[in-house]
């Protein structure tokens, strides 16, 4: 069968993968449609296996809200290129609207399930094509879903996707001044990364932790060693709560305090007080683009030079 410019220019439409492929998938399956798409899909499979080793550490976080649910996710790529890319940014909001529906506990549950922008497919599925079509490694690294029964949730996308930020918060209503209070904590979190809501949060076993860390700088310090242990203990209390005020979100000084002072805690009864609602916060999730990943070192001019090659 004759294999026309519109054909090659259909496939390729359907399947994103360039001319030339198109044109070999079709030439291989007489002229078949969607047994080419398969071909080439398999063939995709086969790229994505030779790059799935290399280091995926770039990407996007991205969020979606939706009434009283919302999901967040990270995507990563091996490029910041890529992740300025418009398919890709699109992808990682389909892996966000999957996450919203998604009734998966775990990654490889998540995986395995039917792709919801394509019924044929897996979420595995899915990703490997895209593998194929943008040319680098990209791996769908985690996602988590929130839910609030009485109250609201707001989001928030930093430096394009760099970060992601929910906020979950116990209230009577949702009020502008209520969601707008939400949006400036959640932009606080992104800010100041903190690991828990109040001090009440924090593991017992970490304060024991940070103690002995303390207590053994102290004994190492010769002036600080000599000290008696009543001073010495009320030395290790007052770092372990300036440690705590850094870490735990409701005692941080809040960013945008007029006076440098304020907590986030009394920011928010001062916004409670004025809406005449009681604001709780009840969870936030952070996501930071490849935070925790090694990040490869590249030389990108050597890398285009050896494309061209």
């Amino acid at each position: 069968m004759a294999i026309t410019a519109g054909m090659v220019k259909e496939l390729r439409e359907m399947t994103g993968a360039g001319m030339m492929d198109c044109k070999k998938a079709l030439t291989e399956t007489n002229g078949n449609m969607d047994e080419a798409a398969e071909f080439l899909r398999k063939n995709g499979q086969a790229k994505a296996e030779k790059k799935a080793g290399r280091i995926a550490a770039e990407g996007l976080c991205d969020v979606i809200v939706e009434g009283t649910n919302a999901a967040i996710v990270e995507v990563n790529s091996e490029t910041d290129f890529v992740a300025k890319n418009e398919d890709f940014k699109a992808f990682v909001h389909d892996v966000a609207k999957q996450a919203l529906s998604t009734t998966a506990a775990d990654m490889d549950a998540f995986m395995a399930e039917p792709w919801a922008a394509d019924s044929g497919k897996t979420v595995k599925d899915a990703l490997t094509d895209k593998v194929a079509v943008i040319g680098e490694n990209l791996t769908i690294r985690r996602f988590e879903k929130v839910s609030v029964e009485n109250g609201c949730i707001v989001d928030y996308v930093h430096g394009g996707g760099r970060i992601g930020v929910l906020v979950s918060a116990a209230c009577a209503s949702q009020s502008d001044e209520v969601r707008e209070a939400l949006k400036n904590i959640a932009m606080q979190i992104a800010a100041l990364n903190p690991k828990y809501i109040s001090d009440a949060d924090v593991d017992a076993d970490y304060i024991e932790h940070e103690k002995e860390i303390l207590r053994a700088q102290i004994d190492n310090d010769p002036k600080e060693a000599a000290k008696p242990d009543k001073v010495k203990e009320g030395m290790i209390k007052g770092r372990i709560n300036k440690q705590l005020k850094e870490i735990c979100l409701l005692d941080q000084v809040y960013v945008k305090a007029e006076d440098g002072k304020q907590s986030v805690a009394k920011y928010l009864e001062q916004v409670s007080k004025a809406a005449g609602d009681t604001i709780t916060i009840q969870k936030f999730i952070r996501f930071e683009t490849g935070e925790g990943l090694e990040k490869k070192n590249e030389n990108f001019a050597e890398e285009v030079a050896k494309q061209m090659q």
